[in-house]
């Protein structure tokens, strides 16, 4: 990078960190510090909510997802309208008016002390992990961009995030996210221009989405049904409902997002503007990576877009061959590509030299050890393509998108330990003061286990799936006893118990012995929760015979 995309880089850092603080202030309660007091508007909120499911994996990987296998990643989100609307109808009243600081709180209510545990242990397991992993594949990442060592950007990260964080609490937390939400969209935006302006003159914006239809990268929708396939329709809107359902409505992270609330009004906004708006977000970012994908049509790419590995491969006597194969292909695909624009019949062309061309990156990738460089694609086009100053300034974007994820990740683990483990069965009798000092030294805590578990990762394939994996092993358990707790009356605390570790038991045997598409995870987990349970509460409920 230049030295004037450092310095914007350095100046983002500071403001960001610096707003959240100046938001977070008076966070001098549990109350404040943990819930805000109460007083986040929906906008916030709802903005807040976004911004840390956007966080650096939306740059980083969802691009790239689309640059190598088109925009069916879409698909993901086509349940969480739906979800959204039964959590702002069932959930958020139900959080609200029990008055408490976690989900996991309500299910002591609701059935006893043994439920709530296993359900927060299950959430501190989860969550716990995808804050290492939010924070580590990012950071291997942008740790090649920058020539920093992985570690040191581990620390900064870290550091940064634990001191707002730790300051502010949840309040600094929403509002840093507002503005990374505003700035996440302005970068994406920006990149999306340079890289339409920067195609050749003949080539026009309509020819472009005509090129990325030819090369199969507009295939938003499958309709065919396979239960190994990923991204389709029926995955989309059954597995991906019951995944939002899981998410927003039992994991904390999310849960306290909108228990920060003016109102349940205003609760039920933040959800219902995400129902609205995530959708068309998630398009746009595709659409981008698709355009991405076009400009490279015609601006010839690297073989390989990991620059370490490049060198690796680059280094092997076979690398010659490689490389000429791959040029011979580039050449064909982009002649084909402009006959395609004008004529839908030259896409058979076109898809022979990406073929070609896909061959060519695998053995580059063979030469290199056989790693996955999908995360490096649209990052590369950063740094290669766009100005000087606006480099900078999307690089600091991601750096602190980053941070976003991982500050709510930190104050949820935070929370529910104080809340559901210290204040629960350590120290149930002490002052505010003394569990306001607990937050802090919780969030510290966690802040320092996700930058520790991160130090240790090596590498990922494409990220935004990793994450979303790693969330489908625990959330349809918990999804299943929040039914329960909320509908099912007659079921107890025993056979939810009972339910809920043959949830996860499902789960992991679905993972570990199937080729099923995690989105199902959810469903199995759920449905197993409820179904096992059922038949506990009607067996233990039954008559037995006289002897």
């Amino acid at each position: 990078m230049s030295p004037a995309d450092w310095v914007v880089l350095t100046c983002w850092l500071i403001f960001l960190v610096s707003y959240g603080l100046w938001r977070g202030r008076g966070s001098d309660s549990v109350n404040r510090f943990l819930l805000a007091g109460k007083t986040m508007p929906w906008y916030a909120m709802g903005l807040s909510i976004m911004a840390t499911q956007a966080s650096a994996i939306t740059f980083i990987s969802t691009t790239s997802q689309a640059y190598v296998d088109g925009m069916r990643f879409v698909q993901f989100y086509f349940g969480l309208p739906v979800a959204m609307v039964i959590l702002s109808a069932t959930a958020v009243p139900i959080f609200h008016r029990a008055k408490v600081y976690t989900a996991y709180e309500y299910l002591e209510q609701r059935f006893d002390a043994k439920t709530r545990a296993l359900v927060t242990a299950v959430f501190l397991i989860s969550r716990g992990l995808q804050a290492g992993l939010a924070l580590s594949a990012p950071a291997i990442v942008l740790s090649v961009i920058l020539d920093w060592p992985f570690r040191l950007t581990i620390l900064v990260m870290g550091g940064l995030v634990i001191v707002y964080t730790a300051i502010g609490g949840i309040k600094a937390v929403t509002w840093a996210d507002v503005q990374q939400m505003i700035a996440i969209m302005a970068s994406l935006s920006l990149a999306l221009v340079i890289a339409v302006r920067r195609l050749p003159s003949d080539v026009s914006f309509f020819d472009a989405v005509r090129i990325a239809g030819a090369a199969g990268k507009l295939n938003a929708v499958s309709l065919h049904f396979d239960w190994n396939d990923q991204y389709n329709l029926w995955s989309g809107l059954i597995g991906g409902m019951f995944l939002a359902l899981a998410y927003f409505g039992c994991d904390q992270s999310q849960v306290q997002r909108y228990l920060t609330g003016k109102s349940i009004g205003e609760s039920r906004l933040s959800l219902l503007f995400n129902a609205v708006g995530k959708i068309p977000v998630q398009f746009f970012i595709l659409f981008l990576g698709a355009m991405v994908f076009v400009f490279f049509v015609f601006e010839k790419p690297p073989l390989l877009f990991h620059p370490v590995e490049l060198a690796q491969a680059q280094a092997r006597p076979e690398f010659s061959a490689v490389q000429q194969n791959f040029d011979r292909a580039f050449a064909a695909r982009q002649a084909a590509a402009r006959r395609a624009a004008a004529d839908p019949l030259a896409a058979r062309d076109f898809a022979d030299a990406q073929q070609n061309m896909d061959a060519a990156r695998v053995e580059a990738e063979k030469l290199a050890g056989g790693s996955n460089d999908t995360n490096y694609i649209f990052l590369s086009f950063v740094t290669r393509y766009l100005p000087r100053g606006i480099v900078g300034l999307v690089i600091g974007v991601i750096f602190t998108a980053a941070m976003s994820a991982i500050s709510g990740e930190i104050n949820s683990l935070a929370t529910v330990t104080v809340i559901d483990i210290y204040k629960r069965h350590v120290r149930p009798d002490s002052s505010d003061r003394h569990y306001l000092a607990a937050s802090r030294a919780a969030t510290v805590f966690w802040g320092i286990y996700a930058a520790g578990f991160a130090s240790l990762a090596t590498g990922f394939g494409a990220l935004i799936v990793a994450v979303n994996q790693v969330g489908s092993l625990f959330y349809g358990g918990m999804l299943g006893v929040f039914i329960l707790a909320f509908y099912v009356k007659r079921v107890g605390a025993n056979s939810a118990f009972i339910g809920v570790l043959a949830g996860e038991a499902a789960i992991f045997a679905a993972a570990g012995f199937t080729h099923i598409a995690f989105l199902w995870y959810n469903v199995i987990g759920c449905l197993v929760v409820i179904g096992v349970a059922l038949a506990v509460s009607r067996r233990a409920s039954a008559p037995r015979p006289s002897m």
